[in-house]
């Protein structure tokens, strides 16, 4: 199988550590995002992975090219201007052959099993949606109780991770978000699919508190 990792954002809401580095750089519990990415896409077959750069590209390309990678082949989309995720799939999606291929968003640490996201095409990954804030339980205009970052039961959230069948790329803008284009065209065709993903452990690194939260998480998370 074969992976695109979407890492061409600047990441400015971590800055200023994303001003001397790039985001997929940034380390968690001392390992740089993408490493901890590699290993987690190694674990199911993938033995191929496209990275899509745009930002301090230069340093993405030296900090892997000086390591083994866990015997995964390492390749680069380059992107001049930002293209959008779903440009940023297209170009990369030149150096692709197969009938399928995984994506991933360049900040997202999970445990996500992928071999479930094979089981259709055209997929999205979903969890259930989690709240930012604390959630108060009232009864009678009281306060009965605290719970912190609650899951949402049924309702579902984008994780940031997809199983393309390779035709979505003659639908992809060559500039533009895939989220915004093509999902939604393709949901009204009742071409999207979902998996659904309960229990799971999941981040976003887009902010210093989620930073922090994965650093001490990350160990348990991708094993």
């Amino acid at each position: 199988m074969k992976a695109i990792i979407l890492a061409g954002g600047r990441g400015k809401r971590l800055r200023p550590i994303t001003d001397y580095v790039p985001k997929p750089l940034v380390p968690l519990n001392n390992v740089p995002i993408i490493d901890w990415q590699i290993k987690y896409l190694k674990k199911f077959g993938v033995d191929d992975i496209i990275v899509c750069t745009g930002y301090k590209t230069e340093m993405i390309q030296h900090f892997l090219s000086m390591k083994d990678n866990f015997g995964i082949k390492i390749r680069f989309s380059i992107e001049k201007t930002p293209l959008g995720t779903g440009g940023a799939i297209k170009q990369a999606g030149k150096l692709i052959k197969d009938e399928s291929f995984f994506v991933i968003n360049g900040d997202t640490i999970t445990d996500i099993d992928l071999k479930k996201l094979l089981k259709k095409p055209n997929a999205i990954a979903a969890i259930e949606l989690r709240t930012k804030f604390g959630i108060m339980e009232t009864k009678d205009d009281k306060v009965t109780r605290f719970r912190e970052k609650k899951e949402i039961s049924d309702v579902w959230m984008n994780a940031g991770i997809y199983h393309f069948e390779r035709e979505i790329l003659n639908d992809l803008p060559k500039k533009g978000d895939i989220e915004k284009t093509v999902f939604p065209v393709y949901a009204k065709k009742g071409l999207l699919n979902i998996i659904k993903f309960r229990n799971t452990k999941w981040y976003s690194v887009d902010s210093f508190k989620d930073w922090e939260e994965c650093s001490l998480e990350v160990h348990k998370i991708i094993k």
